[in-house]
């Protein structure tokens, strides 16, 4: 039997109780830890589920000198790339400007071109952002703190 029972079932109540600032800052508190779980499951090279990401394909062994690799997604974790908007009902988080359609490709396993002379390549799906079983304890977790501290 699951002890939080009584609390998911009033849980909605004590959302709609919350001013429209409270429910507010709610979501921002909620959209902002979800960023930072989603960049270091994305950090770890996980998917939601926790299934490691498909390797990189290996490269032509005449390819440029002195190159220097990054881990898949290094700078797409960022938080200049992934925004945290908490409105009034709901919690965001995205990819913002031009990365949204990298992150796309790679979200659903698309093809693309890497550049414009490139012939169409396809991409494996990597589940950048997904809510996996920690999230949800996490948000509960954060609605339990927020309501108990009484500042709405």
């Amino acid at each position: 039997m699951n002890d939080f029972k009584p609390f998911d079932d009033q849980r909605p109540r004590l959302i709609a109780a919350l001013s429209p600032g409270g429910r507010r800052r709610l979501a921002g508190k909620i959209a902002k830890q979800l960023r930072t779980a989603q960049q270091q499951r994305i950090k770890q090279q996980k998917a939601p589920d926790g299934s490691p990401y498909q390797a990189r394909k290996r490269q032509p062994l005449r390819a440029k000198t002195g190159r220097i690799k990054r881990a898949m997604f290094q700078k797409l974790r960022t938080s200049r790339y992934m925004e945290a908007v908490g409105r009034e009902n709901s919690a965001v988080v995205e990819f913002t400007g031009k990365v949204q359609r990298i992150a796309r490709i790679h979200q659903y396993g698309l093809k693309d071109r890497p550049h414009h002379n490139a012939i169409d390549v396809q991409y494996a799906e990597q589940q950048l952002l997904g809510f996996s079983k920690e999230d949800n304890k996490l948000i509960e977790n954060i609605i339990v703190m927020f309501v108990s501290e009484k500042n709405w």
